[in-house]
């Protein structure tokens, strides 16, 4: 598929840029989408949530009363979760949220999402640009040049550069990444995908040359 390639400006300039129809314009496999989404938010959790049992609680191991005979319900000790500020029953305990898919999947995972973005037209191909000196506005006259001011937004660069990602990330929604780095989430996270042309190819071998890899 083509796409035109803009100016920073948000002018078309005259060229068009040629993406992979086998990354941007596949059949979206929806359940691979979910499930590695899903992934990516699992191993982010801590996994440390934990309350105390009956015998973790402070308090006196003592029962409380006689068995029977006193017309009360039969109790144990005063750590009994019945009471108050007694033990949690089947409160959360520390634990490993992640898991794992294989990379296959994860590559088609990653296609799936930029084939629904480019879809969507929700991919903008920007000729290269870079900056004499780190400074918000310029990053925020780009975006407001494509309509994408106030959006989500993934910037994606050929190479690493400190002084867009320093351009950008006083801005809420902005994220700057080299172009073979983004995975499902974040790509799916953002309204508009703003790539650089030159890093459109590291997108590309990003995905397909691991895959090659992978089969060989």
């Amino acid at each position: 598929m083509k796409l035109d390639i803009y100016k920073i400006d948000g002018k078309k300039s005259s060229k068009k840029a040629e993406l992979s129809d086998a990354i941007f314009a596949i059949e979206p496999n929806e359940t691979v989408l979910y499930e590695d989404v899903r992934r990516h938010m699992a191993n982010k959790r801590q996994g440390t949530a934990k309350t105390k049992e009956r015998s973790e609680v402070t308090g006196s191991t003592k029962k409380m009363y006689r068995q029977k005979g006193t017309g009360n319900a039969r109790r144990g000790d005063i750590k009994s979760p019945l009471l108050r500020k007694g033990g949690t029953v089947f409160g959360p305990k520390p634990r490993d949220y992640s898991f794992k898919m294989n990379k296959k999947t994860r590559q088609l995972a990653r296609k799936s999402a930029l084939s629904l973005k480019a879809a969507n037209e929700g991919i903008i191909v920007v000729q290269d640009f870079s900056f004499d000196e780190p400074k918000t506005s310029q990053i925020a006259d780009m975006l407001a040049a494509f309509e994408a001011a106030g959006k989500k937004a993934l910037i994606l660069t050929s190479e690493t550069d400190m002084i867009v990602y320093k351009s950008a990330r006083n801005i809420p929604g902005v994220l700057v990444l080299e172009g073979y780095k983004p995975n499902t989430y974040q790509i799916m996270n953002a309204d508009v995908i703003v790539i650089q042309e030159s890093a459109v190819a590291k997108l590309e071998n990003s995905i397909e040359g691991k895959t090659e890899e992978a089969a060989a």
